[in-house]
């Protein structure tokens, strides 16, 4: 099965799952899938992946869940929930990067060194929510960290921001349009702030460039796609609110 089939049936599984939590556990639902997006993204973004003759990282559609996430809080519920659970996913960012920083620390029994060093592979870089290619190994993994957490902050209160500025300016109408206008410029804010404060300076500008660009592409995408689902949550709400 192609990539890019792979990747469109992920997008929409993991759409469909956030409605389904939605309207059987309410906001807890989305507060879980934010969670738990928080923690996965930054595993799978240190996958690298061909589609339509580009190279990406997974974690993308995950990441970009989150942001439909926190659209569907702001709508249904107000933008004091939508800061909650931004404020729920950096705390656990940080709490989940530390517990594995612990847990690469330890030093295993000899039958177990294999899983240590695939451990130490797999969580080396774990808080980054774009990936290091080669080319950047050396960048140190601090300024790859703190990139990440100013990015998802920065982006994530923004996107709330933005939703409920554009609700206000339509009059409660065109869900499409602060969806769509909250989320893609969001974005852009994440992947200009993480690229920069992350690889500015340590990259060629053409390398640059290209990680910027191919990043905010595939989240651009899954920005687009999710607008159905979005007014597939509204429609739920009802039920959703009864949790």
């Amino acid at each position: 099965m192609p990539n890019e089939l792979i990747w469109i049936i992920f997008l929409l599984t993991e759409l469909c799952a956030a409605v389904i939590l939605l309207r059987a556990f309410g906001k807890t639902g989305l507060y879980a899938l934010i969670v738990m997006n928080v923690i996965l993204c930054n595993i799978q973004v240190q996958k690298m992946v061909t589609m339509v003759g580009l190279t990406f990282t997974l974690g993308n559609v995950l990441y970009g869940a989150i942001f439909f996430a926190t659209d569907l809080l702001s709508e249904l519920y107000g933008k004091r929930e939508a800061r909650r659970a931004v404020w729920l996913g950096f705390v656990v960012m940080v709490v989940s990067l530390v517990a594995m920083l612990f847990a690469v620390e330890f030093v295993p029994t000899e039958d177990a060194i294999p899983k240590h060093s695939a451990m130490q592979e797999l969580f080396g870089s774990f808080g980054s929510l774009v990936s290091v290619s080669d080319v950047v190994r050396e960048i140190s993994f601090a300024r790859i960290v703190v990139a990440s957490f100013i990015a998802y902050l920065i982006s994530q209160f923004h996107d709330v921001w933005a939703f409920h500025f554009w609700k206000d300016k339509t009059g409660g109408r065109h869900l499409w349009l602060r969806n769509n206008a909250s989320t893609m410029v969001s974005q852009l804010l994440d992947s200009c702030v993480f690229c920069s404060l992350a690889f500015a300076g340590a990259l060629p500008r053409e390398a640059f460039f290209q990680v910027l660009l191919t990043t905010y592409f595939i989240k651009l995408v899954v920005a687009a796609l999710d607008t159905p689902f979005v007014y597939l949550g509204r429609r739920l709400a009802s039920g959703a609110k009864a949790g």
